[in-house]
């Protein structure tokens, strides 16, 4: 299949607010008030990303400001106390960066920023340098595809695959991002890996199934992966 390529790269955003080790508290804070961001990549030589400076690494600085935290606290959050007390990206970076290449693709992507809890990631080429950065935002830009360009991708990569013409009635419409298949089929214990392949197309919001084997009178029939067998016994 050679559907329509979703990747990184396709998405990110190209200019970049970064700074280097050397960058001061203050200059860190402006930085990310004046670009509307909660992290920084920062930068070394000539653009290799070396760590990501987030808001939840100045916030010690505030937090412990006042206070006198006892052995425990102590103890228990070293690595924030070191923070608090740092005033260059250089010491309040988290190293090393987790970044992503360009041509990952969008379920990498959000896969790895949910693991890791982050809201954006730097993407990087293949020795490091900055290319350019992906946020939460840009992954769910895919949502916004049109209805019938996910309706043309699942006929040719989907449909004409598993339901060819010369064997069967499959009709596809999209409405929203939900994709229904409908018609009649010759094979329908294919329907399970059709709603597979169905909801890795870029856009599809969901699947419902309204087929019938053999081009016979349609029934509606669940998508078995979304659906749950709730009857009570007679």
């Amino acid at each position: 299949m050679h559907g329509t390529p979703h990747i990184v790269s396709d998405v990110m955003t190209h200019t970049v607010a970064a700074i280097g080790r050397g960058a001061s508290f203050k200059e860190i804070v402006r930085m990310m008030q004046d670009w509307k961001v909660s992290a920084l990549p920062v930068l070394e030589g000539e653009g290799r990303v070396v760590g990501v400076v987030s808001e939840a690494d100045l916030l010690p600085k505030e937090e412990f400001r006042d206070s006198d935290p006892d052995r425990y606290t102590q103890l228990r959050r070293l690595p924030d106390l070191a923070k608090a007390g740092a005033v260059t990206a250089g010491e309040l970076m988290t190293s090393p960066a987790l970044t992503v290449h360009a041509n990952a693709t969008l379920a990498q992507a959000a896969r790895t920023m949910a693991m890791a809890k982050v809201k954006r990631l730097p993407v990087v080429d293949d020795v490091g340098m900055l290319q350019g950065i992906v946020s939460r935002a840009d992954l769910l830009k895919v949502f916004l595809r049109e209805d019938e360009d996910i309706a043309q991708e699942v006929r040719r990569e989907v449909v004409s695959y598993l339901f060819p013409a010369s064997t069967s009635s499959a009709r596809v419409a999209v409405r929203d991002g939900v994709v229904t298949l409908s018609g009649g089929v010759r094979d329908a214990s294919l329907i399970p890996v059709a709603a597979r392949l169905i909801r890795a197309v870029e856009g599809v919001v969901d699947v419902n199934f309204d087929v019938s084997e053999n081009g016979g009178s349609a029934e509606p029939t669940p998508d078995p992966s979304s659906h749950s067998d709730n009857s009570s016994p007679s």
